[in-house]
């Protein structure tokens, strides 16, 4: 028996996992795929490394920095802060018609680009920042508000709200339009305020530090192991039972799979309350190129683009949205020796429901047309880097699926948050998307907050 079974090895999952083998808790960590790392991992293809999910870690501080989630978790991980090699950005913006937004990991520069391109809103910027709810509010107040409420109601120029909202929502926006201020405020502080870095050699050096870590210390990790269903008894998990029909009993369940997806596995469903799921996925190309984008006057990291000044972030009636999304180079960080190819990514908003009916040749012929259409929409914000291409893939709305198990492929989750990581069952918990806190560093954060706040507990 264990003490605790976490479902899962995604970040939240290896965090919690490492967290709880440290107080020498018998632990094992299950998980459905023979990779780790959920939405957040990396494969190969033609003899080239891939990351999958991650553009950039948020919520970048640099080394010596005490305060804040990244500062927390190198110091509930016991992790030394090179030991993550983490690269900041040289620069990104958010653009839109007409209007070019900059930003870093220095706040002053979007402080003053917003002075520049919106001079009226220099006093409404601040007391905005003044507003966000700090990390500790969340789950408790008033942070399940409507964020565009609040925030227009100290922004009071259309457009640049609608520009601060794109990269939020692209890279935390679990329902459409908007989110809650809670969530809002997350977001905020990790893009804007702390910032954007990514680790030298991708996703893969997190994940194995990881891993290696968790392991050390004693515990257990399971590949090709799913669960089938949770044994519910007198409000109290008894047991799992596996796909294979073994059962594995624990103390405690941790589950890293969503809310929707663990309250699915519980076996008194009916008696759950069971919200929506998410719906907004995401289609992403990546292109291989033959000379750095440095070379073709591309220095941006990231640009977040939208042609239009209303930012339609919501479930496209078709395949996919091309109309706005998220253009990231991993070239464009400050690297001590720079990649060795030249890589743009483009992700825009995508529908899992139309993407999931094709059969297999008109899936495959989908990923070509919509490779084109991406590229073709971006290009309008960035360099033609076109004729520089030497390999190509792209992911859609039923690869997230596939490998993270999110209904609908939500990459976010169920639009409504759950931070204080409680259930129906006195000993089942989440952690992760669902928990509330998104991105690398906020799902390792949230592992470590439940780990420590119910399963420590003597």
């Amino acid at each position: 028996m264990y003490d605790t079974i976490i479902i899962g090895a995604g970040m939240s999952g290896l965090a919690a996992g490492i967290r709880l083998a440290h107080f020498n808790r018998r632990v094992c960590i299950l998980e459905r795929h023979s990779a780790i790392g959920g939405l957040n991992s990396f494969y190969r293809q033609g003899g080239r490394d891939f990351d999958v999910g991650l553009h950039a870690v948020t919520n970048y501080t640099p080394k010596g920095t005490r305060r804040g989630p990244l500062a927390r978790l190198l110091r509930q991980l016991r992790l030394a802060w090179d030991e993550l090699s983490l690269s900041p950005q040289v620069g990104s913006s958010i653009a839109f018609p007409g209007v070019k937004l900059k930003f870093s990991n220095n706040f002053e520069l979007f402080r003053s680009e917003v002075v520049r391109a919106f001079p009226a809103q220099k006093d409404n910027l601040q007391k905005l920042v003044d507003e966000l709810a700090d990390y500790e509010q969340l789950g408790r107040g008033d942070t399940d508000r409507s964020a565009r409420k609040i925030v227009s109601s100290f922004i009071d120029d259309p457009l640049l709200v609608e520009m601060i909202f794109c990269p939020l929502l692209f890279y935390g926006g679990a329902r459409e339009h908007d989110m809650d201020f809670g969530q809002f405020s997350i977001m905020f502080r990790a893009i804007f305020l702390e910032g954007l870095a990514r680790p030298l050699t991708g996703v893969r050096l997190i994940l194995k530090r990881l891993v290696k870590r968790f392991k050390d210390l004693g515990g257990e990790l399971r590949l090709r192991t799913g669960v089938d269903r949770i044994v519910v008894k007198d409000d109290n998990v008894e047991k799992v039972v596996l796909e294979d029909g073994s059962e594995l009993e624990a103390g405690n369940v941790l589950s890293s799979a969503g809310w929707v997806e663990t309250m699915r596995m519980c076996d008194d469903i009916e008696k759950a309350d069971v919200q929506e799921t998410g719906t907004l996925s995401f289609i992403e190309s990546i292109s291989v190129l033959d000379t750095l984008p440095q070379s073709l006057g591309h220095d941006r990291t990231i640009v977040f683009f939208n042609d239009s000044e209303k930012f339609a972030y919501e479930k496209p009636q078709g395949l996919a949205d091309a109309r706005s999304g998220v253009i990231c180079s991993p070239n464009n960080f400050v690297y001590g020796e720079p990649l060795e190819e030249g890589i743009m990514r483009i992700t825009s908003l995508a529908n899992y429901d139309r993407w999931a009916e094709l059969d297999q040749e008109s899936y495959r012929l989908a990923k070509l047309r919509w490779y084109d259409r991406l590229v073709d929409s971006a290009v309008r914000f960035v360099p033609d880097f076109r004729s520089r291409v030497i390999e190509t893939d792209m992911f859609t709305p039923t690869t997230i699926r596939r490998f993270t198990g999110h209904h609908n492929g939500a990459v976010y989750g169920a639009p409504k948050k759950r931070y204080d990581g409680r259930t129906h069952l006195d000993n089942l918990y989440i952690c992760g998307t669902d928990q509330g806190f998104v991105g690398i560093i906020g799902t390792l954060v949230s592992g470590i907050s439940i780990a420590n706040k119910y399963l420590l507990k003597e």
